[in-house]
Protein backbone atom coordinates (compact mmCIF):
# COMPACT_ATOMS: atom_id res chain seq x y z
CA UNK A 1 0.00 0.00 0.00
CA UNK A 2 2.29 2.72 -1.27
CA UNK A 3 -0.19 5.45 -0.33
CA UNK A 4 0.46 4.57 3.33
CA UNK A 5 4.25 4.25 3.06
CA UNK A 6 6.24 5.76 5.89
CA UNK A 7 9.62 4.81 4.42
CA UNK A 8 12.35 7.30 5.18
CA UNK A 9 10.41 8.96 7.99
CA UNK A 10 11.15 9.13 11.73
CA UNK A 11 8.33 9.16 14.30
CA UNK A 12 8.50 10.05 17.99
CA UNK A 13 5.53 8.56 19.86
CA UNK A 14 5.06 9.56 23.49
CA UNK A 15 3.67 6.90 25.78
CA UNK A 16 4.65 4.43 23.08
CA UNK A 17 5.24 1.36 25.19
CA UNK A 18 1.67 0.28 25.84
CA UNK A 19 -1.90 0.51 24.64
CA UNK A 20 -2.65 3.10 21.99
CA UNK A 21 0.98 4.20 21.83
CA UNK A 22 2.25 0.70 21.14
CA UNK A 23 -0.33 0.17 18.39
CA UNK A 24 0.74 3.44 16.76
CA UNK A 25 4.44 2.56 16.99
CA UNK A 26 3.94 -0.88 15.50
CA UNK A 27 1.73 0.31 12.65
CA UNK A 28 3.99 3.21 11.64
CA UNK A 29 6.99 0.89 11.80
CA UNK A 30 5.19 -1.73 9.71
CA UNK A 31 4.75 0.93 7.04
CA UNK A 32 8.46 1.74 7.09
CA UNK A 33 9.01 4.50 9.66
CA UNK A 34 11.81 4.42 12.19
CA UNK A 35 10.17 4.86 15.59
CA UNK A 36 11.33 6.46 18.83
CA UNK A 37 9.30 4.83 21.60
CA UNK A 38 8.96 7.16 24.57
CA UNK A 39 8.11 5.82 28.01
CA UNK A 40 8.08 7.23 31.53
CA UNK A 41 8.33 4.27 33.92
CA UNK A 42 7.56 0.96 32.21
CA UNK A 43 10.90 0.15 30.59
CA UNK A 44 9.90 -3.48 30.06
CA UNK A 45 6.82 -2.55 28.04
CA UNK A 46 8.85 -0.14 25.89
CA UNK A 47 11.47 -2.84 25.34
CA UNK A 48 8.75 -5.26 24.26
CA UNK A 49 7.43 -2.74 21.75
CA UNK A 50 10.92 -2.15 20.35
CA UNK A 51 11.52 -5.91 20.12
CA UNK A 52 8.23 -6.50 18.32
CA UNK A 53 9.21 -3.87 15.76
CA UNK A 54 12.79 -4.99 15.26
CA UNK A 55 11.82 -8.67 15.11
CA UNK A 56 9.50 -7.72 12.24
CA UNK A 57 12.39 -6.03 10.44
CA UNK A 58 11.68 -2.45 11.52
CA UNK A 59 13.75 0.19 13.28
CA UNK A 60 12.97 1.40 16.81
CA UNK A 61 14.62 2.60 20.01
CA UNK A 62 13.21 3.33 23.45
CA UNK A 63 13.66 6.69 25.20
CA UNK A 64 12.86 7.33 28.85
CA UNK A 65 11.50 10.79 29.62
CA UNK A 66 8.68 12.29 31.67
CA UNK A 67 7.17 14.51 29.00
CA UNK A 68 5.69 16.86 31.62
CA UNK A 69 9.28 17.78 32.55
CA UNK A 70 10.27 20.36 29.93
CA UNK A 71 14.00 19.73 30.28
CA UNK A 72 13.57 15.97 29.99
CA UNK A 73 11.29 16.35 26.99
CA UNK A 74 13.75 18.60 25.17
CA UNK A 75 16.67 16.31 25.98
CA UNK A 76 14.73 13.35 24.57
CA UNK A 77 14.05 15.19 21.31
CA UNK A 78 17.74 16.01 21.01
CA UNK A 79 18.66 12.35 21.62
CA UNK A 80 16.23 11.09 18.99
CA UNK A 81 17.55 13.56 16.42
CA UNK A 82 21.13 12.58 17.28
CA UNK A 83 20.28 8.90 16.75
CA UNK A 84 18.02 9.10 13.70
CA UNK A 85 19.02 12.42 12.10
CA UNK A 86 15.65 14.15 12.30
CA UNK A 87 12.02 13.86 13.46
CA UNK A 88 9.24 14.44 10.96
CA UNK A 89 6.34 12.78 12.82
CA UNK A 90 5.41 13.59 16.42
CA UNK A 91 2.51 11.75 18.06
CA UNK A 92 1.55 13.33 21.40
CA UNK A 93 -0.07 10.29 22.94
CA UNK A 94 1.14 10.14 26.56
CA UNK A 95 -1.76 10.64 28.92
CA UNK A 96 -3.23 10.04 32.35
CA UNK A 97 -6.77 9.94 33.70
CA UNK A 98 -8.41 12.17 36.28
CA UNK A 99 -9.80 10.88 39.57
CA UNK A 100 -13.46 11.25 38.70
CA UNK A 101 -14.30 13.94 41.22
CA UNK A 102 -16.54 16.97 40.97
CA UNK A 103 -15.00 20.39 40.49
CA UNK A 104 -15.73 21.20 44.13
CA UNK A 105 -13.85 18.08 45.28
CA UNK A 106 -10.86 18.28 42.92
CA UNK A 107 -7.45 19.20 44.30
CA UNK A 108 -5.54 21.95 42.44
CA UNK A 109 -2.55 19.64 42.00
CA UNK A 110 -4.65 17.23 39.92
CA UNK A 111 -5.75 20.00 37.56
CA UNK A 112 -2.17 21.15 37.13
CA UNK A 113 -0.82 17.65 36.50
CA UNK A 114 -3.43 16.84 33.85
CA UNK A 115 -2.79 20.12 32.06
CA UNK A 116 0.98 19.55 32.14
CA UNK A 117 0.76 16.05 30.67
CA UNK A 118 -1.97 16.58 28.06
CA UNK A 119 -1.43 20.19 26.97
CA UNK A 120 1.82 21.71 28.18
CA UNK A 121 3.99 18.71 27.28
CA UNK A 122 2.67 18.61 23.69
CA UNK A 123 3.32 22.37 23.50
CA UNK A 124 7.01 22.14 24.33
CA UNK A 125 7.54 18.86 22.47
CA UNK A 126 6.05 20.41 19.34
CA UNK A 127 8.26 23.45 19.76
CA UNK A 128 11.30 21.20 20.18
CA UNK A 129 10.69 19.11 17.04
CA UNK A 130 9.65 21.93 14.71
CA UNK A 131 13.16 23.07 13.74
CA UNK A 132 13.87 19.54 12.52
CA UNK A 133 10.47 19.12 10.86
CA UNK A 134 10.83 22.35 8.92
CA UNK A 135 13.91 20.96 7.14
CA UNK A 136 12.01 17.91 5.89
CA UNK A 137 9.78 17.53 2.82
CA UNK A 138 6.84 17.07 5.18
CA UNK A 139 6.08 17.18 8.90
CA UNK A 140 3.15 15.78 10.89
CA UNK A 141 2.08 16.43 14.47
CA UNK A 142 -0.77 14.32 15.81
CA UNK A 143 -2.55 14.96 19.10
CA UNK A 144 -4.27 11.96 20.69
CA UNK A 145 -7.20 13.73 22.30
CA UNK A 146 -10.51 12.19 23.40
CA UNK A 147 -14.16 12.00 22.49
CA UNK A 148 -14.70 13.34 26.02
CA UNK A 149 -14.57 16.74 24.34
CA UNK A 150 -17.90 15.93 22.64
CA UNK A 151 -19.88 15.87 25.88
CA UNK A 152 -17.77 17.21 28.75
CA UNK A 153 -19.24 14.72 31.23
CA UNK A 154 -19.34 15.65 34.89
CA UNK A 155 -16.72 14.42 37.34
CA UNK A 156 -13.88 14.84 34.90
CA UNK A 157 -13.05 18.53 34.62
CA UNK A 158 -9.23 18.18 34.76
CA UNK A 159 -9.25 15.65 31.90
CA UNK A 160 -11.84 17.55 29.84
CA UNK A 161 -9.98 20.82 30.30
CA UNK A 162 -6.62 19.27 29.41
CA UNK A 163 -7.88 17.62 26.24
CA UNK A 164 -9.68 20.80 25.17
CA UNK A 165 -6.41 22.70 25.66
CA UNK A 166 -4.61 20.06 23.57
CA UNK A 167 -7.15 20.56 20.79
CA UNK A 168 -6.64 24.33 20.94
CA UNK A 169 -2.89 23.83 20.62
CA UNK A 170 -3.34 21.60 17.58
CA UNK A 171 -5.59 24.05 15.75
CA UNK A 172 -3.27 26.95 16.54
CA UNK A 173 -0.21 25.01 15.36
CA UNK A 174 -1.98 24.05 12.17
CA UNK A 175 -2.52 27.72 11.35
CA UNK A 176 1.07 28.60 12.19
CA UNK A 177 2.94 25.74 10.53
CA UNK A 178 1.18 25.08 7.23
CA UNK A 179 3.56 27.59 5.61
CA UNK A 180 6.37 25.24 6.71
CA UNK A 181 4.71 22.15 5.20
CA UNK A 182 3.78 20.80 8.64
CA UNK A 183 0.34 19.28 9.14
CA UNK A 184 -1.27 19.16 12.58
CA UNK A 185 -4.31 17.01 13.30
CA UNK A 186 -6.29 15.52 16.18
CA UNK A 187 -7.38 11.92 16.75
CA UNK A 188 -10.09 11.69 19.41
CA UNK A 189 -10.96 8.13 20.46
CA UNK A 190 -13.78 6.93 22.63
CA UNK A 191 -13.35 4.32 25.36
CA UNK A 192 -10.33 2.25 24.30
CA UNK A 193 -9.39 -1.20 25.56
CA UNK A 194 -6.19 -0.18 27.36
CA UNK A 195 -5.03 -0.18 30.97
CA UNK A 196 -6.50 3.30 31.42
CA UNK A 197 -9.72 2.28 29.68
CA UNK A 198 -10.10 -0.72 31.98
CA UNK A 199 -9.68 1.51 35.04
CA UNK A 200 -12.28 3.92 33.69
CA UNK A 201 -14.74 1.08 33.09
CA UNK A 202 -14.42 -0.03 36.71
CA UNK A 203 -14.78 3.56 37.93
CA UNK A 204 -17.97 3.86 35.88
CA UNK A 205 -19.47 0.78 37.52
CA UNK A 206 -18.52 -2.14 35.26
CA UNK A 207 -16.54 -5.18 36.36
CA UNK A 208 -14.81 -5.42 32.97
CA UNK A 209 -14.38 -3.05 30.03
CA UNK A 210 -15.89 -5.62 27.66
CA UNK A 211 -19.15 -5.21 29.57
CA UNK A 212 -19.49 -2.03 27.51
CA UNK A 213 -19.36 -3.91 24.20
CA UNK A 214 -23.11 -4.47 23.94
CA UNK A 215 -23.92 -0.76 24.28
CA UNK A 216 -21.01 0.50 22.16
CA UNK A 217 -21.25 1.37 18.45
CA UNK A 218 -20.66 -1.77 16.37
CA UNK A 219 -20.92 -3.74 19.62
CA UNK A 220 -17.35 -3.34 20.79
CA UNK A 221 -15.26 -0.70 22.51
CA UNK A 222 -12.50 1.01 20.57
CA UNK A 223 -9.36 -1.05 19.96
CA UNK A 224 -5.87 0.51 19.99
CA UNK A 225 -5.34 -0.38 16.33
CA UNK A 226 -8.44 1.65 15.41
CA UNK A 227 -6.68 4.74 16.76
CA UNK A 228 -3.40 3.79 15.10
CA UNK A 229 -5.09 3.54 11.70
CA UNK A 230 -6.41 7.09 12.05
CA UNK A 231 -2.89 8.30 12.85
CA UNK A 232 -1.54 6.48 9.80
CA UNK A 233 -4.15 8.12 7.59
CA UNK A 234 -3.19 11.61 8.73
CA UNK A 235 0.56 10.94 8.33
CA UNK A 236 0.35 9.18 4.97
CA UNK A 237 -0.08 10.55 1.48
CA UNK A 238 -3.81 9.87 1.91
CA UNK A 239 -3.87 12.80 4.37
CA UNK A 240 -1.46 15.04 2.49
CA UNK A 241 -3.98 17.87 2.08
CA UNK A 242 -5.50 17.58 5.56
CA UNK A 243 -4.56 19.80 8.51
CA UNK A 244 -6.36 21.35 11.44
CA UNK A 245 -8.90 18.52 11.57
CA UNK A 246 -10.30 16.41 14.41
CA UNK A 247 -11.18 12.78 13.68
CA UNK A 248 -13.35 11.09 16.30
CA UNK A 249 -12.67 7.37 16.55
CA UNK A 250 -15.71 6.42 18.60
CA UNK A 251 -18.00 4.66 16.15
CA UNK A 252 -19.90 7.82 15.32
CA UNK A 253 -20.96 8.86 18.80
CA UNK A 254 -20.82 8.18 22.53
CA UNK A 255 -21.90 4.92 24.10
CA UNK A 256 -25.62 4.59 24.60
CA UNK A 257 -25.34 4.95 28.39
CA UNK A 258 -23.53 8.29 28.12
Amino acid sequence: MEQHSMKGRVALVTGGGRGIGRAICELLAAEGAAVAVNYRRDADAAAETVKAITDAGGKARAYCAAVEDVDAARAMVNSVIADFGFIDILVNNAGIGSKGRTVAETEPAEVERLLRVHAMAPHWLSAAVLPSMRTRPRGDIIMISSSATRRMRGNGAPYNMAKAAMDALALTLSNEERVNNVRVNIVAPGLVETDLGRKLAVAWGKSDIRDYDAESPYRHVVQPVDVARAVLFFCSSMGAYVSGERLYVDGGGPMESF
